[in-house]
């Protein structure tokens, strides 16, 4: 993941997709994986409730599935860093 400055001089955290067709995914600042997937969990409630209008349901699918799409995303990234500290340690002589 890299830090980039935006236009009003914030940090914005963008991961890159293991398909490298795929554009970046940006990350908010303050954006949560545990947040997330509660927003998720909440999400498939609501549509299995059988409350929700046609539209509605179709509206929270289409989040939940960019929500999703930004944990797979996520979870990609930070198993790339594991493997990199790994590998780092695995190359470090032993004393």
């Amino acid at each position: 993941m890299s830090n980039l400055t935006n236009s009003t001089g914030a940090d914005t955290n963008y991961l890159k997709p293991d398909n490298s067709e795929q554009p970046s995914v940006r990350l908010q600042d303050g954006w949560r994986y545990e947040a997330t997937v509660k927003k998720i969990e909440a999400a498939i409630a609501q549509i299995e409730s059988g409350e929700l209008d046609l539209a509605d349901v179709l509206d929270q699918f289409s989040e939940a599935v960019e929500d999703l799409r930004l944990c797979e995303t996520f979870l990609s990234d930070r198993q790339q860093q594991v493997d990199l500290l790994i590998e780092t340690l695995s190359d470090q002589p032993q004393f």
